[in-house]
């Protein structure tokens, strides 16, 4: 009967290269991140249904301002990855639907806002109160100002409704060196307006929305006018921030009773 092979005998396991199988998994790990990662035209695809109005240009624009970090290849081409979008889209839904200035969208980045988080409260409310959101804020802080070709690009708006705009003093803009620049309140005013255009409301039927936003702010005003003029910058800065929360008290307000007379048009 043969002898059984001694554990001498047996052939040596082979021997596994961890150091060449950890770079195959690296190597496999980056393609497959490569697969899923979007160049910006993908995305602008991806994001057209939702936001017919996003631009390559636009998500350059968001880049120059750091609200967004895509991959570079060694030859310079961005590349997107899921989250990436994610993001894009969380800051997309912000401008459209709350009308937040950048500097607010990226405080809200910062402080973990997602895409399907609830708007963050200004302010801790007082015991009994429900706080509400202001969309933009109303300091005086230095925001990003945009050429009117900027506008026109963002916005998709005809120039000749921008200077309608102005005639009306809807919107005024401010010259520097020979050249009139927006800020994002205005260039908000005029995305507003475009859209509005699309059903024929012009320039000259604005004025109701004008009389009826210097109606309101000049009751806020009246509300608030002592705290405002006060010397205290404690106070100050509490009264800001109480007109913003009853500016959107207002504007919710004002959004309830739309819906509540336009019911009665569609009964």
């Amino acid at each position: 009967m043969a002898a059984q092979a001694t554990p001498a005998d047996a052939p040596p396991p082979a021997q596994l290269d961890l150091g060449s199988a950890d770079q195959e998994l690296v190597e496999a790990a980056e393609l497959a991140k490569r697969k899923k990662s979007l160049t910006i035209g993908a995305v602008c695809k991806a994001l057209a249904q939702e936001f017919p109005d996003v631009s390559i240009s636009k998500i350059r624009y968001l880049e120059d301002q750091k609200l967004l970090t895509p991959r570079r290849t060694p030859g310079g081409y961005r590349l997107y990855t899921q989250g990436d979008v994610a993001r894009l889209r969380t800051i997309l839904r912000m401008q459209r639907d709350e009308f937040l200035p950048l500097r607010v969208i990226r405080q809200e980045l910062a402080a973990g806002r997602s895409g399907d988080a609830p708007p963050a409260p200004g302010r801790p409310p007082r015991e009994g109160m429900r706080t509400w959101r202001a969309s933009m804020s109303v300091g005086q802080g230095a925001g990003a100002l945009y050429s009117l070709d900027d506008v026109l690009e963002e916005t998709k708006a005809e120039a000749g409704l921008v200077r309608e705009l102005e005639e009306y003093g809807v919107v005024k803009g401010e010259m520097r060196g020979g050249v009139r620049y927006f800020d994002e309140t205005e260039r908000e005013i005029v995305a507003a307006v475009a859209e509005l255009a699309r059903y024929g409301v012009g320039g000259r039927n604005l004025r109701v929305f004008r009389s009826s936003a210097d109606r309101e702010a000049n009751l806020l005003q009246q509300i608030l006018a002592p705290a405002l003029r006060s010397r205290n910058p404690q106070r100050r800065k509490e009264a800001v921030e109480a007109l913003e929360n009853l500016a959107a008290v207002a504007t919710h307000l004002k959004h309830l009773l739309l819906i509540r007379d336009l019911r009665k048009i569609v009964r």
